[in-house]
């Protein structure tokens, strides 16, 4: 027997804004009809995706992995378990990053552990002169990023590697990244969406900041003189990364706040050529 789109959604046990998003997915209409006009039948077929997904939602499963995809600064990108759900909040990365960098010319941008390409392709289809290499670790995810990259027509040099492994001599105009930054031990691991992204992707080592140690000790040799090293991190960890920084001899140290009020990106540059150390606070 078929139900109608309001029926659908009212025996889904899921939340409504939740519910509306994934049968406008499963039935391939904007969610604005299902709104309009709930009395219209829903196909078999649809009704079965969507019957499958609110089963798999209700267990926790995020709504990104249930429809392959997730908007992320204008950008619509396929997404697969095999990488982290790019967060609004990372928006925030990708907004520093174009504030430090030319409006206009050329530049060269690194994003380290790029997981489904988010961070590079926001920046390369925002300056499209800019030359963007993105390294990630899983071969898995990499190719997830590569297929968001022919969808959008952009190009990024794609590397598989560990952080700054097989980037030797390479220098960069600003260095971004989205670190696991997540302690090994915080409960969150085992709550709700997180459960079901990669590990490797959140867990930051014993206080979260594993990562961030190694990017952050190897960065300064990877910057071209004026440089930006930019981070994303837990709201908590702010003072732990610009001390970080600091220590790796970098300047104009700064911490940006979420739209939620929270410490989520830090950053620093490296001296000019031949100018004097300037521990002034960053743009933006």
């Amino acid at each position: 027997m078929r139900v109608t789109l309001g029926e659908a959604l009212r025996r889904a046990g899921i939340e409504p804004r939740e519910a509306r998003l994934l049968l406008a997915q499963a039935a391939g209409i904007p969610e604005s009809r299902i709104v309009a006009h709930p009395e219209q039948p829903l196909e078999e077929s649809s009704r079965a995706r969507f019957d499958d997904w609110a089963a798999r939602r209700r267990l926790g499963e995020p709504v990104a992995y249930l429809t392959g995809r997730r908007e992320f600064y204008g950008l619509s990108l396929s997404v697969t378990p095999a990488v982290l759900i790019p967060r609004h909040e990372s928006e925030l990365l990708v907004e520093q990053a174009l504030a430090v960098l030319p409006r206009e010319g050329q530049a060269r941008v690194l994003d380290l552990g790029t997981g489904s390409g988010a961070l590079a392709l926001a920046i390369k289809h925002a300056r499209p002169a800019f030359e963007v290499v993105a390294v990630e670790a899983s071969a898995a995810a990499l190719a997830v990023a590569r297929g968001n990259a022919r969808t959008l027509g952009l190009e990024v040099d794609w590397r598989l590697g560990t952080w700054f492994a097989g980037l030797r001599g390479e220098h960069f105009d600003a260095i971004v990244s989205n670190p696991p930054y997540v302690a090994c031990d915080d409960p969150h691991l085992t709550r709700g969406d997180l459960r079901f992204e990669p590990r490797t992707a959140l867990d930051g080592g014993i206080d979260g900041l594993e990562a961030i140690r190694v990017i952050v000790a190897q960065a300064p040799t990877h910057l071209a003189p004026g440089g930006w090293l930019l981070l994303e991190h837990g709201s908590e960890q702010g003072l732990a990364v610009r001390t970080l920084l600091a220590q790796a001899g970098l300047e104009r140290i700064s911490t940006w706040r979420d739209l939620a009020g929270q410490e989520r990106v830090s950053g620093a540059s490296r001296a000019p050529e031949g100018a004097p150390v300037d521990q002034s606070e960053a743009p933006g």
